[in-house]
């Protein structure tokens, strides 16, 4: 059974629930109003008859008989009150107010329960000589004489005929009977309209959920117009879900893609070294397998082709080496392994790449700046992961720049510490700036044209996310780049020793004077 349905029977019967105490609730109070009037008149007329008098008693004085007279109540047969006296032991009727050939209803009980209790109330019905079923409202009251007034010696009945409030309330409960029906026809009419309109919204989840499911369209959306009620809240909270987990299912569709692009890209790395380090192994066999014959190769030749060969297996080993600590680099970040970090004076940190920068090889000059706004900047981290990552940005740098220089200085702004990187060389386009720091991502239009395994900016990335870093890449196409890499400071400042400003040397590094300097 559907939640329409159930509430739309929940509806109808509490209605009904209340309708049926309303109507009981009124059909007794207009019977008892309508009835408490005329017992208060029957009362009346009875005290008035037995209190004043009226009732004439006589003996008759041959039988000893006693007989009772009313006198006439002034009322007219169809609506008046009758009153009628009736023998307490026979319960013949003594006299009447009736006319002929009519009757007071009078049983035993009522007479003995108008003995018993001095006054007592029925209703019953009586057929007339022509057949007409009347109805009676009685009053019982036993009456004794004055000579004696412990004995009983009748009992008074006064009635009414009730025919018109027995047809009225009988016409009052069928008016609530059909009225209720109405009432509750109406109701449920109501609440089914009523309950599909509050219910809609929660269809439309049903459809849309579906349309999802079958479609697998996380695009589409529950439309609500309704006001912000209970099921306006659900629809915008499974919204505001369906947007989560859209979000999710493309991360996760776009770490799949990225996944298999990795793997592919690491095993064309890997397959290249491994191609050229079998090649030169074949060739090693083949040479020293080789017989000496007359036009064959000399020991002297075969030496020197050997060692050109394992040049090139120990430089493929080498890359292989560099790309398995790379990969090591990015398992140990996708696995959520986190940094043993100390706090760390970054100047000194800074100026002990910048001298061994000068070693690595280069066609580009290295020039060191401005390095004082790094004075006393401690920065809570790890040694090890932030020299790499300063060394990989610096040899990106030298391995895109043929000529020209590349310049490395400090800053500091706002609690962070800074150090940018800037380059003259080939620069890149800005459609590739977002993806610099995918895994295996190549900027230059060749995959060949410049070495590397395509994975250092991505372990630098790491590396300062890890340190609650950022990064800020300003490029431009044949112009440069620059590298401007921000790390939060320690509230705390170390004092150090004034370090000489480094020189020109003849491995090209020199330092780019400040003007104080000058």
């Amino acid at each position: 059974m559907s939640i329409r349905t159930r509430l739309t029977l929940w509806y109808s019967f509490l209605l009904g629930a209340i309708l049926l105490v309303f109507g009981i609730g009124l059909y007794t109070y207009i019977s008892v109003k309508l009835y408490d009037n005329q017992d208060r008149e029957m009362v009346g007329l009875a005290s008035q008859l037995i209190t004043e008098g009226r009732i004439t008693r006589s003996v008759n004085p041959f039988t000893g008989a006693v007989g009772f007279s009313l006198p006439p109540l002034n009322y007219r047969f169809s609506t008046g009150y009758l009153a009628q006296i009736v023998d307490p032991d026979s319960g013949e009727v003594l006299t009447t107010t009736l006319p002929r050939g009519y009757e007071l209803p009078h049983t035993k009980e009522a007479i003995e329960m108008a003995i018993k209790n001095s006054t007592y109330l029925l209703n019953e019905k009586t057929v007339t000589p022509t057949g007409v079923t009347v109805n009676w409202r009685v009053l019982n009251i036993a009456f004794s004489g004055r000579e004696n007034p412990d004995k009983i010696i009748g009992v008074l009945q006064v009635g009414v005929q009730i025919d018109n409030t027995v047809a009225l309330l009988k016409e009052v409960s069928q008016f609530l009977i059909l009225l209720s029906i109405l009432v509750i026809a109406a109701a449920a009419s109501s609440g089914w309209y009523l309950s599909r309109k509050a219910l809609k919204p929660i269809e439309q989840i049903i459809l849309t959920a579906g349309r999802i499911q079958s479609s697998d369209d996380l695009g589409r959306r529950i439309e609500y117009t309704g006001p912000p009620d209970e099921v306006g809240r659900l629809t915008e909270t499974i919204n505001t879900m369906l947007d989560r987990v859209e979000v999710t299912y493309r991360e996760l569709e776009e770490s799949d893609r990225m996944q298999r692009r990795f793997v592919s890209d690491a095993s064309h790395e890997l397959r290249t070294p491994l191609t050229t380090i079998r090649g030169n192994v074949e060739l090693l066999e083949k040479v020293w397998r080789q017989e000496k014959t007359a036009g064959g190769m000399t020991d002297e030749e075969k030496r020197e082709l050997s060692l050109e060969a394992m040049a090139d297996i120990a430089g493929e080993a080498s890359r292989m080496s560099r790309l398995v600590n790379d990969l090591l680099a990015l398992a140990r970040a996708d696995s959520g392994s986190s940094m043993q970090k100390e706090d760390v004076e970054f100047r000194s940190l800074v100026e002990d790449v910048c001298r061994k920068a000068a070693l690595l090889p280069k066609r580009a000059d290295w020039r060191i700046g401005d390095l004082s706004p790094l004075d006393g900047k401690v920065v809570h981290g790890n040694a090890d992961s932030l020299r790499q990552m300063l060394f990989i940005f610096i040899e990106n740098a030298f391995k895109y720049t043929p000529e020209g220089h590349v310049v490395l200085d400090g800053s500091y702004s706002e609690g962070q510490v800074g150090v940018r990187i800037q380059d003259t060389g080939i620069g890149m386009d800005k459609d590739e700036v977002p993806h610099i720091f995918e895994r295996f991502y190549r900027a230059d239009v060749s995959r060949g044209k410049t070495s590397g395994t395509g994975l250092g900016l991505s372990i630098a990335k790491w590396i300062i996310d890890q340190h609650g870093g950022s990064i800020e890449v300003t490029t431009r196409f044949g112009e440069g780049t620059s590298f401007l890499i921000w790390l939060p400071a320690c509230g705390k400042a170390l004092e150090v020793e004034t370090v000489e400003p480094l020189t020109l040397t003849e491995s090209g590094t020199e330092r780019i004077s400040t003007p104080d300097e000058e």
